[in-house]
């Protein structure tokens, strides 16, 4: 009887041994990028000139930097895609984006469905985490993820790495999202368009309202988990 104990400790120390090091790896890629990201963020032209550095290439490149992106959630996605907009305007930048999130998305996902649910399951017993009213009820669910990656300004791509925990099949997350997250895309490309087009005062405002409505998305995401805080278990 006391085997079962002790390899249940294990595993726990393996799991969180695991967990150190990839948030290691992802902290040091984070450092690594964002300067990197950041200087296309100031520059999208910069962005512009790295990817046309490749040739017909291009675009494949401008792709992997967007599942990159995606996969080091901690970079901000709008870096990429205003730069992705300058490059290839916005209609080409925004269908970009969207294979990009979808082709990096897709891996998370069955990754954390196979392997992070097991994790969570040797500190967090199956029928709490099933107890969740979120997750129980799937229309709520499904309305929660959308609203989350509907809001701007919302950590859309580090909630992958959650959603895989719950009940949501692959290819009803990749629906809910990739709707979700069309209009905050389009914003960032359009922006980045408008940019390369040097209609600056249309890309201010463009950045302005969407500032605005990123702030106003914060509050209701903040005020959302604060009442989900208080709400009874």
């Amino acid at each position: 009887m006391s085997r079962q104990p002790s390899s249940i400790t294990r595993r726990r120390v393996l799991a969180l041994c695991s967990l150190a090091a990839v948030l290691a790896l992802f902290t040091w890629l984070t450092v690594f990028l964002w300067k990197r990201f950041a200087a296309f963020g100031d520059d999208p032209a910069a962005f512009k000139a790295f990817v046309e550095g490749y040739g017909w290439k291009s675009r494949l490149v401008a792709l992997g930097i967007q599942m990159l992106q995606v996969v080091v959630s901690f970079v901000p996605g709008e870096v990429v895609e205003v730069g992705m907009g300058y490059a290839f305007g916005a209609i080409e930048g925004t269908l970009l984006c969207l294979a990009g999130v979808a082709l990096a998305s897709v891996p998370i996902f069955l990754l954390v469905k196979s392997v992070g649910v097991k994790a969570v399951e040797l500190f967090i017993s199956r029928d709490k985490i099933d107890s969740l009213r979120f997750i129980n009820s799937e229309k709520r669910l499904k309305r929660l993820v959308f609203l989350l990656y509907f809001i701007p300004g919302t950590p859309k791509d580090l909630f992958t790495y959650f959603v895989g925990l719950t009940r949501l099949r692959l290819h009803e997350f990749l629906v809910i999202t990739l709707i979700a997250r069309i209009p905050s895309v389009i914003s960032s490309t359009v922006g980045g368009n408008l940019i390369q087009k040097e209609n600056y005062i249309g890309a201010v405002l463009l950045f302005v309202v969407t500032g605005a409505v990123s702030l106003g998305g914060m509050v209701l995401y903040n005020r959302l988990k604060e009442r989900k805080s208080r709400s009874k278990p």
